[in-house]
């Protein structure tokens, strides 16, 4: 009876052991030009695994997402300590209550917890945000408590209700929101093709690379070769990565993870 006992308790401390993160120390290519295998689907009001109307594919070696389901594609590993290489673009289709609203996806970085546990939607997270004259803004996807948090060198006065990144700056530090890039544009509007003064992106159906180096509790973020945000003091800092869907059609030829060591 004792072993049995002891038996049952190393298989109920086995279970509740969390998945650890991998540091990255080799590339990893999360589109990998073949399947969705480094990932799982998480769609909102549908559920785990169940792609609705093909809303993430691989085509033509590239990782394509409709937009027409709210929902994301989250890795199977939790990962830490990486640059994230991404390269995107935007296709022609909206959907929705979006369809004449910018173009919105994002990248979640840290995800922890259950899948859809903010707004049944996504994994508690940092976003780095993709989206219509603001990619590269940084949004809290947390539940408003200390756990999620990041800081940041701001400008004096904030856009709106968010604060705005500005190198150099006093420092921020919020705990839901956003932090938008430094070149996010004062007269942002929700409306298709907008284009700011500033944007570093290019225009809708040109490439872009997207860069983040996560190291530590500090990510920062390059758009097409331009630094255009840092976030330090970055609670999570370790978990799965998630990809939207959000109303807006987008592919991904490449979402590479790199050793932080090729970087330095």
């Amino acid at each position: 009876m004792k072993t049995k006992a002891c038996c049952l308790a190393i298989l109920i401390l086995f279970l509740t052991v969390e998945v650890s993160a991998k540091p990255v120390k080799e590339t990893v290519h999360l589109v990998n030009g073949v399947n969705l295998s480094p990932f799982y689907v998480w769609l909102k009001d549908i559920g785990r695994d169940m792609n609705k109307d093909m809303v993430f594919s691989i085509q033509n070696g590239m990782l394509h997402i409709t937009g027409e389901h709210w929902g994301c594609v989250t890795t199977k590993e939790e990962y830490e300590d990486y640059r994230l290489v991404a390269e995107f673009k935007w296709g022609p289709q909206t959907w929705g209550n979006r369809e004449k609203a910018t173009r919105d996806s994002g990248i979640l970085v840290h995800s922890v917890g259950e899948d859809g546990g903010y707004s049944g939607t996504w994994m508690h997270s940092i976003e780095i945000q993709i989206i219509e004259g603001g990619t590269g803004d940084f949004i809290v996807v947390g539940d408003k408590s200390d756990k999620f948090s990041i800081t940041a060198e701001v400008a004096p006065e904030k856009q709106g209700s968010s604060h705005v990144f500005h190198e150099g700056g006093e420092e921020a530090t919020i705990t839901s929101g956003r932090i938008n890039w430094w070149g996010r544009d004062p007269g942002w509007e929700d409306v298709i093709d907008f284009r700011g003064a500033q944007d570093v992106e290019n225009p809708v159906g040109e490439w872009n690379t997207l860069e983040a180096i996560v190291d530590g509790d500090t990510i920062e973020v390059h758009l097409n070769g331009v630094l255009v945000n840092r976030a330090t003091q970055v609670r999570p800092n370790k978990g799965r990565i998630q990809i939207q869907s959000e109303g807006a059609e987008i592919w991904f030829r490449k979402f590479d993870l790199h050793p932080l060591e090729e970087s330095k």
